[in-house]
């Protein structure tokens, strides 16, 4: 496998449905679960099914995450492994950022052919799953496929914004049609009876296929799609080789999340608060890895909890909370009150003479005062929040608020850095 595959995963656009919390990062960069970054995702995947030669291709704000891959992933020099990291860089050819996924892959190529391989595993880096990807390459190889998309039944009142494509009973591609919006159509992508007859479903709803933007492509295949202007895989490239090339769907039931937008990074993270949440960082066969940062245990002092999920090196003193996901070196003042609330915690620890600095020029230390009460929340990194502050989003609109906090999808953000002064009422 590790001789057969190169993994390319994308390192994402501007990521302006998650505004703020790419402010100053890329999505793939963007916390998640309290300890760990979304780019952890589709690389630990790679890992856990055998394929160790990973390209990230990365553009807008790399900074934060080249720092955490290039700290996080190191193998040893007798596996051949590794993670390399390929911005977009100017050449006489081009000097244009990347214009879209295919465009990146595209200008790449170069860069891939130094290295043996066969297929090439194209990945996201803003998605939540757990998939052993030697399953796909194995359906790939006995399909005899060029292309092969992952693809995963979704009822059809719930395929809005996806990608839909219609197989036959053996999983050939017959049709994609990127985002339709007709009912008709959608009605027209359903799975046959045989094929929903397979489906661990028990919804009693039909279901359409809907790409997961996760593509084998045969090496020279990938190369053929590429030799001209298309810049998406979705929209352009995979339509393109309809009737062309052989394609054929991986069908994958587990769970996926798209972290596309504020909402769906929210939710995510509060569902991983869940006593059974729907993606499990407990498995020990397929492990979630990070950057390993040494960090002491968290300290709780006389807190009542609910439903919580703590990082490492966070301090928490006579404060409830329910229903969050707190990231390594949160801190939290007594008496606040914390419901439905993801804080990102901290990049550093303050010394006391820089707390004793901040005191005398009236800046509060990184975390959350005392006696404030929060909701429905995301509390980016670095940001500091003063005492008796009240934050929630309930019955506001979306839009921009005092002190550069803002709500997007319904959702209060304390954005990377920001100071929210005591006695703060949104």
């Amino acid at each position: 496998m590790q001789k057969k595959v190169l993994a390319v995963v994308m390192g994402g656009g501007r990521g302006t449905r998650l505004y703020p919390l790419t402010m100053e990062r890329c999505k793939p960069a963007v916390p998640l679960a309290g300890k760990y970054r979304l780019v952890d995702i589709p690389i630990s995947n790679c890992i856990n099914s055998e394929i160790n030669r990973i390209f990230l291709l990365t553009q807008f704000h790399t900074a934060s995450l080249h720092r955490h891959t290039q700290s996080t992933y190191h193998f040893d020099p007798f596996g051949g492994g590794f993670v390399d990291i390929l911005s977009a860089e100017q050449t006489e050819k081009n000097a244009n950022w990347y214009q879209g996924t295919a465009d990146a892959v595209r200008r790449n190529l170069q860069h891939f052919r130094g290295f043996p391989h066969d297929l090439v595993l194209i990945l996201s880096g803003d998605q939540l799953y757990r998939m052993d990807f030697r399953k796909i390459i194995e359906d790939h190889i006995a399909s005899n496929a060029d292309v092969t998309l992952a693809a995963i039944p979704f009822p059809v009142s719930k395929v809005e914004g996806l990608g839909l494509m219609k197989v036959n009973d053996d999983l050939s591609i017959n049709q994609f049609v990127e985002k339709p919006k007709d009912p008709a159509v959608i009605r027209g992508l359903t799975l046959s009876d045989k094929l929903e007859a397979t489906l661990h479903s028990e919804s009693g709803e039909k279901h359409c296929l809907a790409s997961m933007g996760i593509y084998v492509f045969n090496r020279q295949v990938l190369t053929e799609a590429l030799d001209n202007n298309m810049t998406d895989f979705g929209k352009e490239v995979i339509p393109s080789l309809l009737g062309q090339k052989r394609l054929f769907a991986h069908i994958f039931e587990g769970y996926w999340e798209d972290i596309g937008t504020v909402k769906a990074f929210f939710d995510a993270n509060i569902a991983l608060s869940d006593p059974l949440p729907p993606f499990n960082f407990f498995d020990p066969s397929a492990p979630i890895y990070t950057q390993d940062r040494y960090l002491p245990a968290s300290k709780l002092n006389k807190c009542e909890i609910d439903h919580v999920c703590i990082g490492d090196g966070s301090i928490i003193t006579d404060s409830t909370l329910k229903r969050c996901v707190l990231g390594i070196r949160s801190f939290v003042g007594e008496g606040t009150k914390l419901t439905e609330v993801v804080m990102m915690g901290a990049d550093y620890y303050e010394t006391p003479e820089q707390q004793l600095d901040n005191a005398s020029k009236g800046i509060f230390n990184i975390g959350v005062g005392c006696n404030c009460e929060i909701e429905h929340t995301i509390i980016d990194k670095n940001a500091r929040i003063g005492n008796n502050v009240k934050l929630s989003p309930k019955g506001k609109p979306d839009g921009d608020y005092a002190h550069g906090i803002i709500i997007r999808d319904g959702v209060l953000v304390v954005p990377k850095g920001v100071i929210v002064p005591s006695g703060t009422a949104v």
